[in-house]
């Protein structure tokens, strides 16, 4: 009996996606449940698994076709006799897979990994993975490419030294790679754009002492971490601080639509996530409701979900207000950009120990600096300015969070 793999169906907000690779050939037997090609939306990865066993007949899309909800990507010749009648089809198309399958490390390719391999014609024993298990990203091929291990198959040549002119030679690796973006970078690319264009983006800078926070983690992290089994960062911190902030200005968690001001009456806080892909922002529902042990566990396991690519589209919608942190990666200072519909963002950056005049005394203490970036449509500069006092108050007298002050 012949089955229709047909693209699943997708979310409203989403009207296409991309085929990014198969992960079976015509003739090949297949498994039930087993994944069979991989559809990158502008947010996540999906997977569409075998609806039975049986043998793989013929693939109606190719690598990179665009693919709307519905359509027919193969067909497939369910039931155990064909499965049972493919061993040497498999085989063969199993010989003639190219050795992009693992990495050295043991590790998988991840789909925008694999689409470059098999793009540059790279051998994937030869690149080391760097996510978990060994798995190649995007990044790990990259580098490869740019450390010259390995040239593409159409490296272009040196440029010729001109005769009247002695120029030094060059060194080195100085090839060129020319790959499409992926379709979240698109995404990303879209969404920035729109935000530089239709917002009046606007940035306040102020700082933040966090002795008080790292007495407090110092103090009951072991207990904290025994009790909940998470350990105590500072994301709850920063979550609960911006919190109370914006119940005290409304404003900075609205959202606008057409010439309507949105107030929400309630707090999904998105933390933005960096990885492979590109940046991602899933949201935590009425953070206000949880707890800090709750809010280090949601933040813990929708980062791993990012980075993972399990994450779900309804995970990252929404948001009534985001954070982002670049000073994991060592940024001192730097302006966010908005998330729209959103009308603010809070960025966080690398904690510095900064002399610092301390009731007439210079100490040494752990500063941070806080950007709040914000629509100048509907948030006045006084309230971005008091917004970030308010964070800085509730971040130097934690006490303040526990009594909402």
């Amino acid at each position: 009996m012949s089955i229709e793999i047909k693209v699943p169906q997708l979310p409203e907000s989403v009207t296409d996606a991309t085929l990014v690779s198969w992960h079976k050939k015509p003739g090949e037997a297949v498994s039930r449940d087993e994944n069979l090609v991989d559809l990158e939306t502008d947010k996540v990865v999906l997977e569409v698994p075998a609806p039975s066993s049986g043998v793989i007949k013929e693939l109606k899309v190719e690598n990179g076709a665009t693919v709307t909800s519905g359509q027919v990507l193969a067909i497939l010749e369910a039931g155990e006799g064909a499965a049972a009648a493919a061993p040497a089809a498999k085989a063969e198309a199993k010989a003639e897979k190219a050795p992009a399958a693992e990495s050295k490390a043991g590790g998988k390719l991840a789909p925008a990994a694999k689409r470059m391999v098999e793009e540059h014609k790279l051998d994937a024993t030869q690149i080391a993975g760097s996510g978990r298990d060994g798995r190649v990203s995007k990044g790990d091929v990259i580098q490869h490419l740019a450390a010259g291990k390995q040239a593409p198959a159409e490296a272009k040549p040196a440029a010729k030294q001109a005769p009247a002119v002695k120029l030094p030679a060059a060194v080195g690796s100085r090839n060129e790679q020319r790959v499409p973006m992926t379709r979240l970078r698109a995404r990303i690319a879209e969404r920035l754009i729109q935000a530089q264009s239709t917002a009046a983006m606007l940035t306040t800078f102020n700082e933040v002492d966090l002795t008080a926070v790292n007495e407090i983690r110092a103090r009951y992290k072991d207990k904290f971490e025994k009790a909940h089994g998470v350990k105590l960062g500072f994301s709850s911190f920063f979550i609960k601080a911006s919190i109370e902030a914006l119940r005290k200005f409304p404003a900075v968690n609205a959202s606008i639509d057409g010439n309507d001001i949105v107030y929400h009456e309630f707090y999904d806080v998105g933390v933005a996530v960096s990885t492979d892909r590109g940046l991602m922002v899933p949201v935590i529902r009425n953070a206000e409701a949880l707890s800090f042990a709750e809010l280090e566990t949601a933040v813990g396991e929708y980062a791993k979900k990012a980075r993972d690519g399990s994450i779900s589209l309804e995970e990252l919608t929404g948001g009534t207000f985001t954070i982002t942190n670049g000073g994991v990666f060592g940024s001192l200072m730097s302006t966010p950009i908005l998330n729209p519909p959103q009308v603010a963002i809070l960025g966080m950056h690398k904690i510095q120990e900064r002399p610092m005049v301390v009731d007439g005394e210079i100490k040494i203490r752990p500063m941070m600096y806080l950007a709040l970036t914000y629509d100048h449509r509907i948030v006045d500069g006084r309230e971005s300015v008091q917004f970030l006092v308010a964070i800085k108050e509730a971040l130097e007298d934690p006490a303040r969070l526990l009594l909402q002050l």
